[in-house]
């Protein structure tokens, strides 16, 4: 599976990585003071191919680049400012100061008993989804209580046999998961009705700081698990997988008691934020899918091309320089660039800079295996970065590799 390559691979990398420069795996900016921002790699550019446009497995993509799609619940635009990969649309969640935001996404499918929904009469005891998050840079004021959910709608005023809640804990992220079954029965009656239902337990919260002001201005993969518990067994099961690091995990979940009448059959994606953002900003989610495997992260070519997170700190950027590391065994870097100094985008190819180590004489990054990226930047100032923890995982493409004189 892409997270059995990629995940447990980036937890060794980003340990190891914080041994070495002694920084907590929060991801906070490692910086000198009054010296250029730690950057990101913003996100990278993707295949025009990507599998879950086909997947059999797939029960919703929603990419927001076309047409949009015809949810049950619909609030808020579209932006076509911010998408992953430089080009396209996002969903966009407007935070006005004092406010609990605007925008929200509603998927119903299966054996839900309302709502606009797909894959019609179809049980699911099982569901990944997941999304890029992108927070506006200088983003404030922690977490927005809300981010997503995946819940079994059982009656046309939506209430609930159990619900996969994705939310903030202060800047971090957490599952709290709960249920609305005792025994066999339904005990709530509307949808939120909280008390009736029991909850199964909201700690510990990510490590990672999704929502902290460090971690803002750049694309992150969100992914989460929702596996049901078999009738009268306590074995359900959530997860919760943050830039490729599985980050939250609850086992042992009962989510539903003896009740079999309905499975997993909503996801939603959510802005409200329960005290109101302190300032008026923006947060946006793209990519967005819902499948009965796991995902992962996006598909790029095997010469992707990254996009880095605009330069803050004193004076103008001089120049940047990024590595790309195979995150599918030890932490090992296989392409390393020259340094950049005209854009903020890069091709990673022999042109800009040299494949080494595992991937020595080759010309582009193996197939079908997952990447992660650091980078580092100078200021016109003299002053220098520290690189950034390994981040933004992705997947190359299988497609056949280019007949070169270089080895390949």
């Amino acid at each position: 599976m892409v997270k059995t390559m990629c995940y447990r691979s980036l937890v060794s990398n980003l340990a190891l990585f914080c041994i070495v420069t002694a920084c907590p795996l929060s991801g906070r900016f490692l910086q000198a003071d009054d010296g250029p921002e730690v950057p990101r790699i913003d996100s990278v550019v993707m295949s025009v191919s990507q599998p879950q446009a086909s997947d059999e497995a797939v029960i919703w993509y929603d990419d927001f680049d076309g047409p949009e799609k015809a949810y049950t619940e619909s609030q808020g635009q579209l932006d076509d400012s911010q998408a992953f990969g430089g080009q396209g649309r996002s969903m966009l969640s407007v935070y006005e100061k004092g406010t609990r935001g605007t925008g929200n996404r509603k998927v119903f499918f299966g054996d839900s008993p309302t709502g606009r929904f797909v894959r019609k009469g179809q049980s699911f005891d099982d569901i990944y989804w997941r999304v890029y998050v992108k927070h506006q840079h200088g983003w404030t004021g922690g977490g927005p209580a809300k981010l997503s959910r995946a819940t079994s709608i059982v009656s046309p005023r939506w209430a609930q046999a159990m619900i996969s809640h994705v939310w903030s804990s202060g800047e971090a992220l957490t599952l709290d998961p709960a249920t609305g079954v005792r025994g066999d029965r339904i005990v709530t009656s509307r949808y939120n009705d909280f008390p009736n239902l029991r909850w199964l337990g909201n700690k510990p919260a990510s490590q990672f700081r999704l929502h902290s002001t460090q971690e803002s201005g750049r694309w992150v993969c969100v992914e989460a698990r929702a596996k049901l518990n078999t009738p009268g067994k306590k074995d359900g099961l959530n997860q919760l997988w943050i830039d490729g690091r599985l980050e939250a995990e609850r086992k042992n979940v009962d989510w539903r008691g003896n009740y079999t009448g309905h499975g997993i059959n909503a996801v939603f994606l959510e802005t409200y934020w329960n005290d109101g953002s302190p300032v008026t900003q923006s947060r946006w989610i793209d990519n967005f899918v819902i499948s009965t495997k796991p995902i992962g992260p996006i598909v790029c070519p095997r010469n992707p091309i990254l996009i880095k997170t605009p330069y803050h700190g004193p004076g103008k950027m001089a120049a940047w320089w990024v590595e790309v590391a195979n995150a599918a065994d030890e932490p090992t870097v296989v392409w390393k660039s020259h340094e950049l100094t005209d854009t903020e985008r890069v091709q990673v190819d022999t042109d800009n800079g040299a494949f080494i180590g595992l991937l020595a004489r080759k010309s582009q990054l193996d197939a079908g295996r997952t990447y992660c990226f650091r980078v580092r930047q100078s200021s016109d100032t003299g002053q220098m970065s520290d690189w950034s923890p390994w981040h933004q995982a992705v997947r190359t493409s299988n497609e056949p590799a280019r007949s070169t004189n270089q080895g390949d």
